[in-house]
């Protein structure tokens, strides 16, 4: 179990993340056509997984939106999105944003991406949502950093997570 805090308050997650160098674990995730995601979909390409409690938040957004314009510097490599919104929901996003760089993948349907990846909130206001992470994967599925935001109102260090990738 991990301890992150929302507005200094002490909230907890599932687990712990994937450390570097582990195998990242197999996921199963629903993209905006209702169809299924899995981390083999994305094999011999490096995976950027931007992990937030909701593309409705301001700081969701803009971690998005950022990842969105730095995916496009940076060949064979995959930004992916996730959150438990619904579908629904990050298309309209992406589509009223305009954002082509990203792919929007949600945990809604059987919420264990947050299990298997530690990320998951327990407590507090943002029960059962995932906590705002960034975990990238080399091309074979090999975890080369991760960082789990310690005050999920933060934004990532995007700089450590696409350092990793140059």
């Amino acid at each position: 179990m991990s301890q992150i805090t929302l507005k200094g308050e002490k909230i907890n997650t599932y687990g712990n993340l994937p450390e570097k160098g582990e195998r990242a674990p197999h996921f199963a995730l629903i993209k905006s056509d209702l169809s299924t995601a899995t981390l083999n979909d994305f094999k011999g390409k490096r995976v950027i997984l931007n992990i937030f409690p909701s593309i409705d938040t301001g700081v969701c957004a803009t971690s998005v939106r950022k990842f969105n314009e730095r995916a496009t510097e940076l060949e064979n490599t995959v930004v992916l999105c996730i959150s438990r919104d619904l579908p629904f929901a990050q298309k309209r996003f992406v589509n009223d944003e305009g954002l082509e760089n990203v792919i929007n993948l949600s945990d809604f349907r059987d919420r264990n991406f947050g299990k298997d990846y530690g990320l998951e909130i327990m407590d507090g206001p943002f029960e059962a949502l995932l906590s705002r992470v960034v975990i990238v994967l080399d091309e074979n599925g090999n975890v080369i950093h991760s960082q789990q935001v310690p005050e999920i109102g933060e934004e990532p260090d995007y700089l450590a997570a696409l350092k990793t990738l140059l």
